[in-house]
């Protein structure tokens, strides 16, 4: 397996973050795994305020801070998918929490109740039982899944995964 990608979406809390953590921590030791997070509240922040890192971040450059053990690259500039995946190098599988324009498959992810809107980019959902599915038209070509399910989820994942370079 070598550079594929599938994202998901939901609304806040639902449950993205965590789904995307079990998956990472279930294939990292088979596969690289790289994963994009949007932000479209532009809250995510470079390092603690006074700190040099945070300091050059402020000066609006694009910064890179290397470490025996990772490198950290903040830009000021946004980048599209491909210049994205240029930045991580090689990786096995791309995981996108959110950025629902971008054309990958998508999971979506419900708790509570299902938001319609995201049928639209939506290749898949997952929902737990607080959700009653009789209450919703589900299209057809939209596969339902279990949120509890990792296992589930994560065959979809590989099965679904679409390559991007």
């Amino acid at each position: 397996m070598k550079n594929l990608a599938v994202a998901f979406s939901g609304p806040s809390n639902s449950g993205k973050t965590s789904l995307i953590v079990k998956i990472s921590q279930q294939l990292r030791d088979k596969y690289q795994i790289a994963i994009v997070k949007h932000d479209p509240g532009d809250k995510a922040t470079f390092d603690q305020k006074g700190k040099d890192s945070w300091k050059f971040e402020q000066t609006g450059a694009e910064v890179l801070v290397a470490s025996p053990t990772r490198t950290t690259f903040f830009s000021q500039k946004r980048k599209d998918l491909d210049e994205i995946i240029r930045v991580f190098g090689e990786f096995d599988l791309l995981l996108v929490e959110g950025l629902k324009t971008l054309p990958l498959p998508r999971l979506s992810i419900f708790r509570d109740k299902i938001d319609e809107s995201y049928f639209s980019c939506s290749n898949a959902i997952a929902v737990d039982d607080s959700i009653d599915l009789s209450k919703y038209d589900i299209p057809k070509n939209i596969e339902i899944l279990n949120l509890n399910n990792t296992d589930d989820i994560l065959k979809w994942v590989l099965k679904n995964a679409k390559k991007v370079r």
